[in-house]
């Protein structure tokens, strides 16, 4: 009896846990594409295909490897990645808080962090002149790659996190193909720099390796919080 009372709390805390996850991704996916949207529209002639989403968080006019910064709003995309990083973070710690025995959770919720310190590096450190002349813009670049490779790595991991929270069979699957696309994104990216042959334009290629976590945050956020409307049957095993 003590047993299956111990079973029914961790069931019953996963649950709640796993709600209030889902609303914390939920939020952070749709306030980071708001405050994108909102930056984007205060920077005259910016190109979502041409130009750096780190463009839209320089505070001030210049001019970075020939394209034209002039973002009217940097606060509100630096203030939507810090947001985005902090409730990634917050989300992933919560959604795993039950189950930490489990390797598959504690690489997820290494990596969770890992994009969430990121995302918050890049929001605080610009990628404009002045941080290149000072060096500092270096931090900006490590706060990327950890965002972009933990971010899509994280999605990877939560394949093995999905049965825990309840989630449909399809949530495992579509978490290992938006990670693995936003790995490619980040591929063409990297290929483009280094060769000066970029297979696809720099905005696009970045934002392939990006948008794929969005998708992900605001997705499981849905499944986490309706995951009750899922037939039993559709669910994985723990």
């Amino acid at each position: 009896m003590a047993k299956e009372t111990q079973a029914r709390h961790k069931a019953d805390m996963q649950d709640r846990n796993s709600r209030l996850a889902g609303a914390l991704w939920l939020l952070a996916g749709l306030f980071y594409l708001a405050a994108e949207t909102v930056a984007a529209g205060a920077f005259p002639g910016y190109s979502y295909c041409a130009n750096y989403v780190s463009d839209l968080g320089v505070p001030y006019p210049g001019v970075a490897d020939g394209r034209m910064l002039a973002s009217g709003l940097a606060w509100v995309m630096n203030l939507g990645l810090i947001t985005d990083g902090v409730l990634f973070a917050l989300a992933g710690g919560i959604a795993c808080a039950a189950d930490l025995s489990r390797t598959s959770v504690r690489a997820f919720l290494i990596l969770a962090a890992a994009h969430g310190l990121g995302t918050v590096l890049v929001g605080m450190v610009h990628a404009g002149p002045r941080e290149v002349m000072d060096g500092t813009h270096a931090l900006h670049v490590l706060g990327a790659a950890l965002a972009i490779i933990g971010g899509n790595l994280a999605l990877m991991a939560a394949t093995g996190c999905s049965g825990a929270w309840g989630l449909p069979k399809v949530h495992r699957a579509a978490s290992l193909v938006l990670g693995l696309m936003g790995l490619a994104g980040l591929a063409l990216l990297e290929w483009g720099d280094l060769t000066g042959r970029p297979l696809l334009a720099t905005g696009s290629a970045e934002r392939l390796s990006i948008y794929p976590i969005t998708a992900w945050e605001i997705g499981t956020g849905l499944m986490l919080l309706f995951a009750r409307a899922f037939p039993q049957a559709n669910r994985q095993k723990h």
